[in-house]
């Protein structure tokens, strides 16, 4: 049995099927297949509010490339999920009935279902309920935050900052200061809180710091490498640090959501377990096919 995620983000597209694992007590699964896109619908989203035609084509072109390996892969179940830069478009509907034409139904979700989404997955990963943990999740549009104590989820919230909204200069203080604000007011009463972080850039910044995903990074060694990737232009970064065109650029403001959040919320390391929206959507669909079986 094999399910689909397709993660619809503001920096690219990307496509996960999964191999489901059933066992007697539990029901996981394995990545079998990831293919990424990097589509830039931010780029439009967040300065014009459209969805330009030629992002329009190649989103719609890339959704019957999905449905067609969906269909090889013999994928049983699947959901798509857009998320900030297809919120932001006043032609997002368009581009949905588009793409279902193609083959592809996509849900464009707000940001207090992305952040539970992403937490449906954690919530089935190796939590200790003895501990607190900050879930952040940095996208090109958007960042969650999550805060989990005793194993519950005590509060989350979703803030229009990422990382193409930063470089696109659609960033307000006032969103940088109500982030903050947030952060240092859930995280008031609680000692030694974990950090957790979820995207592309905090994985890409876990193998540049050499570190494994069950392995934190220390605020000073994040710090360190943004001082060090910024001192590098753009170019250099690509081809002397040699990081992809579209992660050369997002992974500096990136690095600094992440640690203006460490720093508010006082958080000496935080961890990479390079899960991210595509993972919560497999474990939506399992839990919503395990309710079916038991109805």
């Amino acid at each position: 049995m094999r399910y689909a995620a397709i993660d619809i983000g503001s920096n690219a597209v990307r496509l996960l099927i999964a191999d489901i694992i059933v066992r007697e007590n539990e029901i996981t699964f394995n990545k079998n297949t990831l293919l990424r896109v990097p589509l830039r619908l931010g780029d439009d989203a967040f300065i014009h509010h459209h969805i330009s035609e030629g992002k329009f084509e190649s989103m719609v072109k890339t959704m019957s490339a999905f449905r067609n390996l969906m269909d090889v892969y013999k994928v049983t179940d699947y959901m798509a999920c857009a998320t900030s830069a297809m919120r932001d478009a006043d032609n997002g509907k368009d581009v949905v009935k588009a793409c279902s034409e193609a083959g592809v139904n996509i849900d464009i979700i707000d940001g207090s279902i992305e952040a539970q989404i992403i937490y449906n997955v954690h919530s089935h990963t190796s939590m200790d309920k003895n501990k607190v943990y900050l879930y952040i999740d940095v996208g090109g549009g958007s960042t969650e935050i999550s805060l989990f104590a005793n194993g519950d989820l005590v509060a989350s919230r979703s803030f229009n900052l990422g990382t193409i909204r930063i470089l696109d200069n659609q960033d307000s203080p006032e969103t940088w200061d109500d982030m903050k604000l947030w952060v240092k007011n859930i995280t008031k009463g609680y000692k030694n809180i974990y950090g957790i972080g979820s995207g592309g850039n905090i994985n890409k910044l876990s193998r540049l710091a050499n570190e494994k995903a069950d392995k934190p990074i220390s605020y000073a060694k994040l710090k360190a490498l943004y001082v060090y990737l910024n001192s590098y232009s753009l170019k250099d970064r690509i081809n002397v640090l040699e990081l992809k065109q579209d992660r050369a650029d997002v992974i500096i403001p990136a690095s600094e959501i992440f640690l203006t959040i460490m720093k508010v919320g006082h958080l000496k390391n935080i961890m990479a377990p390079r899960i991210g929206l595509a993972d919560g959507i497999i474990q939506t669909l399992i839990n919503k096919n395990l309710k079916k079986e038991k109805v």
